[in-house]
């Protein structure tokens, strides 16, 4: 049901395209998933992501197990149903609310002990309960249970960290039920290069159908991330996909997709265009600057999303000014637009041997400064 075909690579670096067959459709790599945490791709609809062109969505195991909970998803016929989405989904276990919710959580060789932060009730999250409730959610990739390090930290605790996702990542597997859905294994091991190849090492002999690489974009830098992002992959199977876990800037996208990455998520295009930030071609524009007020043009003249067809900058700034949901929908729907352009032609360029033009013209635009 799953399969993975590189179609080309750039011979000046790692970057490749290739094409992911997972049982709700093929996507083309490299990807980017935007994020449904609950289900929705927060202020849009399916339709919205449909006519953007988004291929495949995330969603998170341990939000939904809280709530609706896991097994009313499965009852009301499994998550694409649910959510009404056709395409693929990969769901996240809950390993990163493991490093987001410090305060409210207990870490043991088991799993975790967490205190809802919907109702303060304990839930005791272990490797086979997160498998057992992504084999209900029913996406097409899911992850393992692991534990993402803070940064920065010694050595110690985070060797702990990784020999505790290592651990975890076999009894998931052991617990794993469903054929049609992928596990990925994820490699840890904060920003020691050999605890990261250790990490990917271990992992490769459990022969996962795919790889993801976590505890990176937590405040270690753009060149720090790249590196061991970089130091990660050289010891990944190559004939597997791999995912870049929560990494969303254009420009560490970009830079990831050279280092050999396939797949991307990240709230930050959505986050983003709620607080009035859009990407553009030519750069950043913040719609609620005075000098926008008055301002007849598209967020982006090369756009074809509906904010760009449609509205202007004044409008789009009279919206956020007003508080009215609009604003926050449009720049969405744009951010992500701008997000799946950017996959599309670092796709493009990577088939047709010019990624380093592509990533060198990519470059100057990103020096630009906000409008």
């Amino acid at each position: 049901m799953f399969e993975f075909r590189i179609l080309a690579q750039d011979p000046d670096t790692g970057a490749r395209a290739g094409e992911f067959v997972t049982p709700h459709g093929t996507v083309p790599t490299p990807l980017f998933m935007p994020c449904a945490t609950q289900g929705t791709v927060k202020t849009l609809t399916p339709v919205h992501l449909e006519e953007i062109g988004a291929q495949m969505i995330l969603a998170n195991a341990y939000h939904l197990g809280l709530r609706p909970g896991a097994d009313r998803v499965a009852q009301m016929g499994g998550l694409h149903r649910f959510m009404s989405w056709p395409k693929p989904i990969l769901t996240d276990s809950g390993g990163y609310q493991i490093f987001s919710m410090a305060d409210l959580r207990t870490i043991s060789e088991g799993g975790v002990l967490f205190k809802s932060h919907l109702d303060g009730r304990e839930i005791f999250l272990t490797p086979e309960r997160c498998i057992e409730m992504e084999n209900q959610i029913g996406a097409d990739v899911i992850m393992p249970l692991d534990e993402c390090a803070p940064f920065p930290t010694e050595k110690a605790p985070a060797r702990a960290a990784m020999e505790r996702t290592i651990g975890w990542a076999a009894r998931c597997k052991a617990a794993h039920r469903r054929e049609d859905q992928a596990l990925f294994g994820i490699v840890q091991g904060a920003t020691y290069p050999d605890l990261r190849r250790e990490c990917a090492d271990r992992l490769a002999a459990l022969d996962f159908p795919g790889h993801s690489i976590g505890g990176l974009s937590v405040g270690e830098g753009l060149d720090l991330m790249v590196e061991m992002t970089g130091r990660t992959v050289e010891r990944l199977p190559p004939a597997k996909p791999r995912y870049l876990m929560g990494v969303g800037r254009p420009e560490d996208i970009v830079a990831c997709v050279a280092q050999g990455v396939d797949l991307f998520d990240c709230v930050l295009p959505t986050r983003c265009g709620r607080n009035g930030l859009a990407f553009t071609t030519r750069g950043r524009v913040k719609v609620r600057n005075t000098a926008h007020r008055a301002d007849e043009r598209p967020l982006d003249p090369s756009c074809d999303c509906l904010a760009c067809r449609r509205f202007s900058r004044a409008y789009l700034r009279h919206l956020f000014q007003a508080g009215e949901m609009l604003g926050l929908t449009l720049l969405s729907l744009h951010n992500l637009r701008y997000y799946m352009r950017l996959m599309a032609e670092m796709r493009r360029a990577i088939l047709e041997r010019r990624f380093r033009e592509f990533r060198k013209d990519f470059t100057e635009v990103r020096t630009m400064s906000d409008e």
